[in-house]
């Protein structure tokens, strides 16, 4: 897939609006867009960091909330919509995965696995259930061909969503590269083209990292385990208080030098 399919890129010399994972909570997600729709400005960059899906119980609402802001923004005058990029996060990963779960080795341990990991409210986002699923992987390929289908036909049957979810990018980070936004981490040992699944599985290290990745200034995340909010050290920046994990949901606002100077919660 050609690079600029998997990054988006931002122009120096703006601030950059970031959200954190939101995880299916719609209440939050709209009390955080009253917020920012007031303080956003045309020319600023906005990132969601990911994990807009997964967890909460009303995945459908927030993919509609995000569909209808990010048209309110582009209906400003001067409004650009490469200004508004949607990372994949871990959850958005699992659901691509899970769409072609009929050509895993072994669908029915693939499956508990993401169930264990939060995919099942994105299931039902979509009009089907966890236990249709483990009825199909014990079935065969045939069957569950014919349960992500019609999980893939709900998604397209639903205005935008298909859209979103093949437009989203695995990185995003401005020109000058003051700014690398990712959705859980990154492989310090890689350079960026070749983070594979870093994105999504390699928080581990992410506290680790004080020296520039890719001389980058600074890497912002927005999901962390451990949901302990903002985090800002010299070379990085976490943003994520547990949204749909009995936490707050939180976005930044980054300044061009690549310092965070407004901050918002719901």
């Amino acid at each position: 897939m050609p690079e600029q399919e998997l990054f988006a890129t931002f122009p120096a010399g703006r601030r950059t609006w970031v959200v954190a994972s939101v995880h299916g909570e719609v209440d939050r997600l709209e009390a955080l867009h009253s917020q920012l729709q007031a303080r956003i400005r045309v020319g600023d960059s906005l990132v969601y960091l990911g994990n807009l899906v997964g967890r909460g119980p009303r995945v459908f609402e927030t993919i509609q909330q995000v569909l209808l802001f990010r048209r309110a923004l582009l209906a400003r005058p001067d409004a650009d919509c490469a200004d508004i990029v949607f990372l994949r996060g871990s959850q958005e990963e699992m659901w691509h995965r899970l769409l072609q779960i009929q050509f895993a080795v072994n669908p029915s341990q693939v499956l508990k696995w993401m169930l264990d990991h939060g995919i099942e409210s994105t299931i039902a986002a979509y009009g089907s259930t966890a236990a249709e699923g483990l009825f199909a992987a014990s079935k065969g390929a045939v069957a569950l061909t014919e349960w992500t289908s019609r999980l893939r036909a709900a998604m397209r049957a639903a205005d935008g969503h298909n859209a979103l979810m093949s437009a989203l990018r695995r990185a995003a980070y401005t020109e000058d590269q003051t700014l690398l936004f990712v959705n859980a981490g990154v492989d310090v040992s890689r350079p960026l083209s070749q983070q594979f699944d870093s994105f999504w599985w390699g928080a581990t290290s992410f506290d680790s990292i004080t020296t520039p990745f890719n001389n980058f200034r600074r890497v912002v995340r927005g999901f962390d385990s451990r949901r302990r909010g903002i985090v800002v050290s010299e070379m990085t920046a976490s943003v994520d208080g547990g949204c749909g994990r009995g936490g707050p949901l939180h976005a930044v606002c980054f300044d061009a030098a690549g310092d965070p100077v407004e901050t918002l919660e719901a």
